[in-house]
């Protein structure tokens, strides 16, 4: 499953689109707070072309923009946080979320983490390695995402999922660096952001079909919630 856990069937597909562009727009509108132009502003940038790969309506996209940057009135006060823990049958968690009210969600991700365990700072986070994540796809025939990740400066790479994009990993300070230079070799990149990698992550052939199911109800109930952001579960195969 990689290092982000990602929804899976079609009806899961639908209703995660319309939360993918609230979190952009959170994402866009936290980058904005250092300045409106993406040329400027490389954090901004890699949000506004992921937004804009994912066909995220324009003027969805400019008034983020504009709001994050103080240019409409209206303050942007989002709190960044971080659940770690444990899900069904062991299975390590990092949870991001940007919240306006700490008082709100705390106590919903408590409940979310009954069927699992709630851990305290730190309890989880040895067990993940902080990286940098660009997803990103052939662009040419016969692109070679092992010259690539070395061309470019990536740290390692894993390969294409079942909808073909390869996973490159890299320093978090070389995201912005490793997002430009991957197009020159042949990958046009689809999303690149911070995050976290599993460095002992369950096995998914571990698992029975039952318990599978069991730690998927898990993460899809975390994911809906409106002010998670990212679900990084040490899952692997």
């Amino acid at each position: 499953m990689g290092a982000q856990w990602k929804a899976k069937g079609k009806e899961l597909a639908a209703n995660a689109r319309g939360r993918l562009f609230g979190r952009l727009a959170k994402d866009i509108m936290i980058a904005a707070r250092n300045g409106a132009d993406p040329a400027s502003n490389a954090r901004l940038r890699l949000v506004v072309e992921q937004a804009r790969k994912v066909s995220m309506p324009k003027e969805t996209l400019d008034r983020a923009i504009k709001k994050g940057a103080g240019l409409t009135g209206d303050a942007v006060n989002f709190e960044h946080v971080i659940y770690e823990g444990f899900g069904p049958h062991r299975v390590p968690l990092m949870v991001e979320c940007l919240t306006d009210n700490v008082n709100r969600t705390a106590p919903e991700m408590r409940v979310l983490f009954r069927k699992g365990q709630l851990g305290t700072s730190g309890s989880v986070a040895w067990d993940f390695d902080h990286v940098g994540l660009i997803e990103a796809e052939p662009a040419v025939a016969g692109a070679d995402p092992e010259l690539a990740a070395i061309e470019a400066g990536a740290q390692d790479f894993e390969p294409g999922d079942e909808a073909g994009a390869t996973l490159f990993l890299t320093d978090p300070a070389d995201l912005d660096l490793v997002s430009r230079a991957l197009p020159a070799q042949g990958f046009s990149v689809l999303s690149a952001k911070l995050g976290y990698k599993p460095k002992n992550p369950v096995a998914v052939a571990s698992l029975s079909a039952e318990q599978l199911e069991e730690v998927e109800a898990f993460l899809a109930a975390i994911d809906a919630n409106d002010d998670v952001q990212n679900v990084f579960a040490g899952l692997t195969g």
